[in-house]
């Protein structure tokens, strides 16, 4: 049994004190049930504000940080949106409620089936999920609008530029010198700016 915690609670305790004032990412934040993206062993730990395993040495991500960084992509509702690294799942069901479609891409087959399945469960219909090695993106549906990496790369995504649209923005880690920071970048005539976010601690990204 979870105990007293749920998506409400987490999002009143964790998340919506820490300056995070979309609307639309509270709400979807409260309506998907975490601990359904954890394994059964760690359900009483599914409403903190932490990282947890979730197998392969993978984790799913702090509450705060999936809502932060859902909330820096500013979505409208229409957009087309890649995530390169689905693990459990957690992130694409969030961001299934504020945008048209999500492509999601996943190196660890089983982690990919997993989330499948746990997409499936919540009668969710627009996530798309793909087996490859997340350096490539998905250039099949590409240009999107918006694309985030949930895993530590080692350098700037400029790989993803041309899977992004004019305008777009990519959201994700960047370690530097042993530092991880998240960075919000915004794509303008093939070029970028780029804006801090905050400190960070992701797996790292892994290179075919």
């Amino acid at each position: 049994m979870i105990r007293s915690m749920n998506s409400k609670r987490m999002v009143e305790k964790y998340i919506a004190p820490r300056g995070i004032e979309d609307k639309r990412v509270l709400e979807a934040m409260k309506s998907i049930p975490r601990h359904h993206f954890v394994p059964e062993a760690l359900f009483e730990r599914a409403y903190s504000d932490h990282p947890l395993p979730i197998g392969h040495d993978q984790t799913i991500s702090q509450p705060y940080i999936v809502a932060l960084m859902t909330q820096a992509l500013e979505l409208q509702g229409s957009e087309k949106v890649l995530e390169i690294g689905t693990g459990s799942g957690y992130q694409a069901a969030i961001l299934s409620l504020l945008v048209k479609q999500v492509f999601s891409v996943e190196r660890i087959h089983a982690l990919a089936v997993q989330a499948r399945k746990n997409i499936e469960a919540l009668d969710i219909h627009n996530v798309s999920i793909q087996c490859s090695n997340g350096e490539t993106g998905w250039n099949e549906y590409a240009p999107f609008d918006c694309i985030l990496v949930t895993a530590a790369m080692p350098d700037e995504p400029l790989a993803f530029m041309n899977q992004l649209r004019d305008q777009g923005v990519i959201v994700a880690p960047i370690e530097e010198d042993g530092v991880q920071k998240l960075y919000r970048y915004t794509k303008s005539n093939q070029q970028y700016t780029r804006e801090y976010l905050c400190h960070c601690a992701f797996v790292p990204f892994i290179k075919s």
